[in-house]
């Protein structure tokens, strides 16, 4: 089974920085692609960042400059490194690791940290 687990998540004041890590239970060449989503309370999940194997990165517009996604093969982990955190930016946040192999797109999700930033 396929699983990743993730750390890094807290209570941070408005201005701090926190680094979330994702790790798989395998190497994180064998997805075509991997990142970050995440959930504010009622709302809906979206897109932050993503990595692929060959380090090509995509980030939300709107998280541009602030937010850093990385990866380390060797531990097969990815991280995402936030900067400047503002209020806006409380929710869960998702690891995620996707495989296309063929004409089937398989998803694999974390478990979710809570990321809070007070003000």
């Amino acid at each position: 089974q396929v699983q990743l687990v993730e750390s890094g998540g807290g209570l941070v004041q408005a201005g701090g920085s926190l680094r979330l890590s994702c790790t798989a239970s395998r190497s994180i060449f064998s997805f075509n692609l991997m990142g970050w989503y995440r959930q504010a309370p009622g709302k809906q999940r979206e897109f932050v960042a993503t990595i692929t194997p060959g380090g090509r990165t995509n980030y939300a517009e709107s998280l541009k400059g602030r937010f850093t996604i990385s990866a380390d093969n060797a531990k097969n982990t990815i991280y995402l490194q936030m900067n400047s955190l503002k209020p806006e930016d409380t929710a869960v946040y998702y690891c995620n690791a996707r495989n296309m192999p063929t004409m089937i797109t398989y998803n694999y999700w974390g478990q979710g940290t809570q990321v809070t930033v007070s003000s």
